[in-house]
């Protein structure tokens, strides 16, 4: 939303998408997952201690050329993350993670071109599939998903983050 209280659109907003490199990209990953996903879901610090490991695993370089990860701005302002790491249980395959875009920054395409860039590193870097993991409440992530030619391929009840969920794994090849 604007100062005058009106919706943007993505032609008087500027969204860039940058590498997660500066100070303070971590910080704010965690905290804005931390926030959103308790304000819109009821979910408790377990999940933001896995976006926590997460972050520490890719600030601590693990895979450098195999793993990389992004922040969007709007207006130069964070407004959403992902990272593509290695899966660490298949070589040829790729993780989506961490993909996540403010809600006042939602409608400008953001999510849609994080995936994107998370796709476009993965088959740069060799992968031969990418998989992710999600839950059932967040339809709109599911919709990006599923329109960047993500198939669903498990579901089962998940209940880590407070609230009783479906986890979901889904899969696409590059």
């Amino acid at each position: 939303m604007s100062a005058t209280g009106t919706a943007r659109t993505a032609d008087a907003a500027r969204v860039t998408v940058r590498p997660m490199d500066r100070p303070g990209d971590l910080g704010w990953v965690l905290q804005a997952h931390g926030e959103v996903y308790a304000d819109q879901f009821g979910w408790n610090r377990s999940f933001e201690a896995l976006v926590a490991r997460i972050l520490a695993d890719h600030a601590a370089g693990r895979s450098p050329g195999r793993e990389a990860a992004w922040i969007a701005e709007v207006d130069g302002r964070r407004a959403g993350s992902v990272c593509c790491v290695a899966d660490g249980e298949d070589r040829e395959a790729a993780r989506l993670r961490l993909l996540l875009v403010l809600p006042s920054a939602r409608g400008l395409g953001i999510g849609t071109r994080l995936v994107g860039e998370c796709l476009r590193f993965a088959k740069d870097a060799g992968y031969r599939r990418i998989t992710l993991w999600t839950t059932d409440v967040l339809l709109s992530a599911r919709r990006i998903y599923q329109a960047a030619g993500f198939e669903l391929v498990d579901e089962e009840p998940h209940s880590g983050f407070g609230p009783d969920l479906m986890g979901q794994t889904w899969r696409r090849d590059l």
